[in-house]
């Protein structure tokens, strides 16, 4: 481990990872010198910490923080980052919302203290390189992200939270327009600029203008071989479970699929649903036929999926479990493959690919890396991060509770990793016959929340006031190019009811 020790964006010394000083030139760049670094010293994890940090960087943590070659970590030690709150108008993603208590996804990183393999340094095209230190961190966490650089927020990185912290580094509008114009689409800062004329009273027309030369940012690496020194797999032992309704032939090939696995399950969990009264139980096979595996079968006439999840959930006793449904079909080898990524990435939380047939995956999701997606039909994760996690019954007929079960396990300290290579086909098979349709209460007012209030839900409870402002506008935008010119004046009125209906039911629910 290296320590390279700044201040004001100016390169101090390096220390080693006793705190001893190492004679190296700082002659240049701060950036430029983090690069230098990583050639001199190929094999280490090249830190940066500013000067007034330096006494609580917590060495022994260090090695357990960067497991693998394809980590980057910083630590914020104040409640702002240089990336302000005002990007939460353009990027909706969970990695904005940062918990800074746990270790958390994101790529809004910090100077104050942070690292990065010297490996992945070198393996990184970096023609283009700001002068400014923040910014630099920032976007490359940004660009490197959705292609496999993993990136954290990590308080383990200090061994505890300075009482005295620095004055925050603000960036300007100017970097902020040019950070959103160089790393999201373009249209983005047109957003941005309504958003702060309309939410925060501000007009950074300059700002916005010289936004609109720059060009989109992209940065490659060559792929590192990724082998996590982390121990998360003690056994390959997995619960699997399924909750079915009125879906009988499609349930029993998925039970066929889990039969054919090179790795068995344990057990199969099935919560069947029925809400008719006086029903029983139609999955005669369960028993009339041979399973390899245990199958524990709970029947109920209480109908939704997040109560038969949760049903489901209380009842594993394996080390993992697989959240699968009732029309997937998949290949023999899938749950020896993702014990095998378990073991070489050291993740708690796996998501698959997870296409309908003859569906093609979107070029964004080519690569393994950190996603803000969670299904509840196509992930694995170790039981024992579960103990405090459940399927939220304020969601259930809803959306957004596969959403807010993601976020759950993020705010836990733990990450959601999405394998590309590692594929669940989603047949999408019709709804079971028996099925009734769930009449939500507010579909019967006058006004009509828009959004729906569980989608609200999620917002106020999941996302900053500035994502949630950013969706509104979007979302009014979207809804108003389907009324005529003539509407603009009216639609305008009912919007701010129907948004403010869905605000009253979110908090109702």
């Amino acid at each position: 481990m290296i320590i390279l020790v700044h201040e004001n964006n100016r390169p101090l010394k390096v220390l080693n990872a006793s705190f001893n000083e190492v004679e190296f030139s700082v002659a240049l760049s701060l950036v430029d010198t983090l690069f230098a670094l990583a050639e001199t010293f190929p094999e280490d994890i090249v830190m940066w910490c500013h000067q007034e940090y330096v006494e609580f960087v917590n060495v022994a943590e260090v090695k357990n923080i960067f497991h693998h070659q394809q980590i980057m970590a910083s630590f914020s030690v104040s409640e702002t980052t240089y990336i302000p709150k005002a990007i939460g108008f353009v990027d909706q993603s969970v990695f904005v919302n940062v918990k800074k208590d746990v270790s958390y996804p994101t790529w809004l990183m910090s100077s104050d203290v942070g690292g990065v393999s010297a490996e992945f340094l070198n393996a990184i095209d970096a023609a283009h390189k700001p002068n400014d230190f923040d910014y630099f961190i920032n976007s490359l966490a940004k660009l490197a992200m959705p292609k496999g650089l993993f990136c954290y927020s990590e308080p383990r990185l200090l061994k505890e939270i300075p009482s005295e912290t620095l004055q925050p580094i603000w960036t300007s509008n100017f970097q902020l327009f040019k950070f959103v114009k160089q790393h999201y689409k373009w249209v983005w800062v047109f957003v941005l600029i309504f958003c702060q004329i309309i939410y925060n009273k501000k007009f950074p027309l300059f700002a916005f203008i010289r936004s609109l030369f720059y060009r989109k940012q992209e940065v490659d690496f060559r792929g590192l071989k990724v082998q996590s020194s982390k121990s998360v797999l003690k056994k390959r032992e997995i619960d699997v479970i399924i909750p079915t309704i009125g879906r009988k032939q499609y349930l029993y090939d998925v039970l066929k699929d889990l039969a054919q696995q090179t790795l068995l399950p344990k057990s199969v969990i099935i919560v069947e649903q029925n809400p008719l009264k006086d029903s029983v139980s139609e999955l005669d096979f369960l028993t009339e036929d041979h399973w390899p595996f245990n199958i524990k079968h709970v029947f109920t006439h209480q109908a939704g999926a997040c109560n038969a999840r949760n049903t489901a959930l209380n009842l594993v006793e394996s080390e993992w479990v697989f959240l699968n449904d009732d029309d997937n079909r998949f290949a023999p080898n899938l749950l020896k493959n993702i014990f095998e990524k378990i073991e070489q990435y050291g993740v708690n939380v796996v998501v698959t690919k997870y296409l309908q047939k003859n569906e093609t995956l979107s070029s964004g999701f080519n690569y393994t890396h950190q996603t803000g997606i969670f299904g509840s039909g196509n992930s694995v994760v170790k039981s024992q991060v579960l103990k405090n996690i459940r399927f939220n019954m304020a969601l259930e007929f809803g959306y957004g509770e596969d959403f807010d079960f993601g976020v759950q396990l993020r705010n836990s300290g733990e990450d959601v990793v999405f394998f590309p290579d590692i594929e669940i086909t989603h047949l999408k098979a019709p709804m079971g016959g028996f099925r009734t349709k769930f009449v939500h209460p507010w579909e019967t007012d006058e006004i009509l929340p828009k959004p729906s209030p569980t989608i609200m839900y999620t917002y106020i409870n999941h996302r900053t006031k500035e994502q949630t402002f950013g969706y509104k506008l979007t979302l009014f935008f979207k809804l108003l190019k389907e009324q005529p010119v003539k509407r603009y004046g009216a639609f305008n009125k009912l919007f701010k009811k129907q948004w403010e209906a869905s605000r009253i039911w979110a908090k109702k629910i």
